[in-house]
């Protein structure tokens, strides 16, 4: 169950980044980002009661509480027309939260492939925090873009392996990760340096 959650993770992950990017409207984003969070918060609430009070799996499933208000957050700001400074720093809980739920996942879990993942979404939400929260609005193409590329390497692609039994050798897998993640989101930087730009002052009329 938890990984059809982290298929619709993906999809809504890649909705935002457009959104940021303005390639969606608003409302239809808004819309999504309910769905989704409500799944995201039936989905370890089902898990954590079926968990017969294994402590390894009710921590699993915590987790996922973390983005399942995230979306329900956005959603009912964009509809309502909120300020985005809560969801902003309610994204800075979850950047740090991350790095402990992807220690928990190294060291507790041993799953190495979750804990770059956990660090992705880690970035992802520090982003969120400095755009929202911060209103570092320079940061929106750059953090529209990793975004929707987060959507489709945290989301889409490792649920569709789960899902199909081809999840194998984690640890390759995470060595991958860690190394698209660096490269491309680094390369992404210069490649977005002109929407951190200051407008061109206009020229006044003439004396």
């Amino acid at each position: 169950m938890g990984n059809v959650g982290l298929l619709f993770v993906g999809a809504v992950l890649f909705i935002n980044g457009l959104l940021l990017l303005g390639k969606v409207d608003a409302k239809a984003g808004a819309v999504f980002n309910l769905f989704i969070g409500a799944l995201q918060v039936l989905t370890p609430t089902y898990l954590i009661f079926t968990a017969g009070d294994d402590p390894m799996k009710i921590l699993a499933a915590s987790g996922i509480y973390l983005f399942g208000f995230t979306y329900l957050y956005v959603g009912i700001g964009l509809l309502t027309g909120l300020d985005s400074t809560g969801v902003g720093y309610y994204s800075l809980f979850v950047a740090i939260a991350a790095l402990g739920y992807a220690f928990v996942n190294f060291r507790l879990f041993g799953d190495q492939a979750f804990g770059v993942i956990w660090l992705y979404w880690a970035f992802l939400w520090f982003l969120f925090f400095l755009l929202l929260g911060l209103k570092m609005d320079a940061l929106r193409e750059y953090t529209g873009w990793v975004t929707a590329i987060q959507g489709w390497v945290t989301g889409v692609i490792p649920a569709g392996l789960l899902l199909s039994g081809y999840w194998k050798h984690p640890t390759e897998i995470a060595i991958a990760l860690a190394v698209f993640g660096v490269v491309v989101f680094a390369a992404l930087w210069p490649l977005t340096r002109s929407s951190r730009q200051p407008a061109p002052a206009s020229a006044g009329p003439p004396a």
